[in-house]
């Protein structure tokens, strides 16, 4: 069996951390692409695009470069989408991992470290709903690197989400991915996890059946949080 370790972030992690999940995140923009291309609003109005070019052009391969050019803007579009994600977080949370979550009793960063390197890494810290705060922790900032998958290192990431939170009393551990990430939330419902809602960030993920998946694992005892 490969052989890991997880343990709390150090201050030594911090551009490991930050590449990891960098890479993380944009890995996920050939697999957004395809999800926008087949949804049935985007094929129709690529479809509007080139009968149109068609029309006007009086040419096939008129239209079929709209078409071509229409691929490349909505790749562009996906990625800058993803990297405008990955820099929101690098300039807040993962800008200060340590001010962000190891200065609070309900909240953590650990990563795990193979081989002297830190190859994956997991947060936890009270949820931005107010109705949830008193009861459950989200699990955030999940990513493994590519070359370390399928050493179990993810489910081992967040079972010690669940036993942080289980430890302090909470009786949840909620968390979000989106619906591309369909290796993520097999990994979440293997440990327990159930989708409990789905909302699109934008009209334009509206536009293209884009969601964000919410999930929520229940724990055994209590449901309340000590006080703080």
């Amino acid at each position: 069996m490969a052989s890991y370790r997880i343990r709390q972030y150090q201050d030594k992690d911090f551009d490991a951390v930050r590449t990891l999940f960098a890479r993380g995140m944009l890995e996920h923009s050939p697999a957004g692409y395809r999800h926008v291309l087949r949804s049935g609003r985007v094929q129709l109005l690529l479809l509007i695009l080139f009968v149109l070019v068609r029309a006007a052009g009086g040419f096939w391969l008129l239209g079929l470069g709209a078409v071509a050019l229409a691929f490349v803007a909505i790749w562009l579009l996906v990625r800058t989408y993803c990297t405008a994600y990955v820099r929101q977080a690098l300039s807040t949370d993962l800008a200060d991992v340590r001010g962000s979550y190891l200065r609070s009793p309900h909240s953590c960063f650990w990563v795990a470290e193979a081989g002297g390197a830190v190859v994956g890494m997991v947060a936890v810290e009270p949820p931005e709903d107010p109705a949830e705060r008193e009861v459950a922790l989200e699990l955030k900032r999940m990513s493994v690197s590519r070359e370390h998958r399928g050493w179990g290192i993810s489910g081992a990431l967040c079972r010690e989400v669940l036993s942080f939170a289980r430890a302090r009393g909470f009786g949840a551990v909620v968390l979000s991915t989106s619906v591309v990430q369909v290796a993520a939330q097999r990994l979440y419902e293997s440990q327990g996890f159930r989708k409990v809602g789905a909302s699109s960030p934008s009209l334009l993920a509206t536009l293209v059946c884009f969601q964000v998946f919410r999930y929520r694992c229940d724990l055994p005892g209590p449901g309340t949080a000590p006080p703080r």
